[in-house]
């Protein structure tokens, strides 16, 4: 009898605990911008405005962001970072837990499954994708393919295209999802196009996504930009202005690093390359945007023409892949492999 009430005993503290952090989780999911210590109605509606709808938001901006669309005190912006971190218990996890975040991750297929296989099954979500080679080498057609691939693997999926050079082109869309047996209407209504005409216009552009997700829930899992550097590499010429223009690009990246982080979708970039003159053995052909741009993408593929129409497609640097090749050609249907 005293051993059973002493089981009896051990369940219902067991179950009180539960209850206790079931609360506990209740009373922190409860917790809103207007509960922080220091905001009052006028800070919260100027916070919203500008996109920092939850503590989420909050405690993933900088002082600088919530001092310039705020006005309020550097000290009072730390000060509601740290707060916000602290209520969602932003800090480390175990491996194991990484593991299982993992399990969310969506491989969006190009067509071609050579090149799937490079990446590992596909481009992922929660990661950016850089593809940089010379003009015709197929960058543009892989942005093509993956916007209407994503609709294969989600059909309210939504691409978000960022056109900086021109390139988009709706026919070229008809085509890719008619060879993928999708509705070619329907899948041009789930994409998103804006053609950025500056660098300031294609960051305020990627600035904007959080608002096709937030105020018009939106699912959107893909996010393409072509090019990342064609409006930077025009508007900044010459040694004086490198620093500059660094300093711009790398806040473009982190801000299309924390939508695929915090959003679970991909971001596939283009980029532009150059000639090193300095190069006399090996290829010359190198990216812009230098370490910033190499260091902020987890996947940077190396794109070039081959033989008889084909394009080379090298993985030259990967988180968890290791570097190879591969090769495929581009028909009216999209990306193929070659036989």
């Amino acid at each position: 009898m005293e051993q059973e009430a002493i089981e009896i005993q051990e369940i219902s503290s067991k179950e009180d605990s539960k209850r206790k952090r079931k609360v506990a989780k209740e009373e922190k999911k409860e917790i809103t911008i207007y509960d922080l210590p220091g905001v009052g109605a006028a800070t919260a509606e100027k916070l919203m405005a500008v996109g920092f709808t939850d503590l989420m938001s909050i405690a993933v901006a900088s002082p600088a962001e919530l001092v310039e669309t705020t006005g309020m005190g550097d000290a009072v912006a730390k000060k509601l970072i740290a707060i916000a971190r602290s209520s969602l218990e932003m800090g480390f996890e175990s491996g194991e837990e990484l593991l299982r975040r993992r399990e969310r991750v969506i491989r969006i297929q190009t067509g071609s499954k050579a090149l799937d296989a490079l990446l590992g099954g596909g481009f992922e979500t929660g990661a950016i994708v850089e593809c940089f080679g010379e003009f015709g080498s197929g960058k543009t057609q892989i942005g093509h393919a993956l916007a209407v691939n994503c609709q294969s693997v989600d059909k309210d999926a939504v691409a978000v295209y960022i056109d900086t050079e021109n390139t988009f082109r709706p026919e070229r869309i008809m085509q890719i999802a008619k060879g993928a047996g999708l509705d070619e209407e329907q899948v041009l209504k789930n994409i998103k196009v804006a053609r950025a005409y500056n660098s300031d216009h294609q960051m305020l552009l990627a600035e904007k996504i959080e608002d096709l997700i937030k105020k018009q829930g939106l699912n959107v899992k893909l996010i393409v930009v072509d090019s990342l550097t064609a409006h930077f590499r025009a508007e900044f010429i010459g040694r004086g202005t490198l620093a500059d223009r660094q300093q711009k690009l790398n806040k473009h990246m982190h801000i299309l690093m924390k939508l695929a982080d915090m959003y679970n979708l991909s971001v596939y970039v283009t980029n532009q390359v150059m000639a090193k003159p300095d190069m006399f053995f090996g290829d010359p052909t190198q990216a812009i945007g230098g370490h910033i741009v190499a260091h902020a993408s987890t996947f940077r593929i190396y794109l070039r023409k081959g033989k008889k129409g084909t394009r080379v497609a090298k993985l030259i640097d990967a988180p968890n892949m290791p570097e190879g090749e591969c090769s495929f050609y581009v028909d009216e249907t999209g990306i193929k492999d070659t036989e």
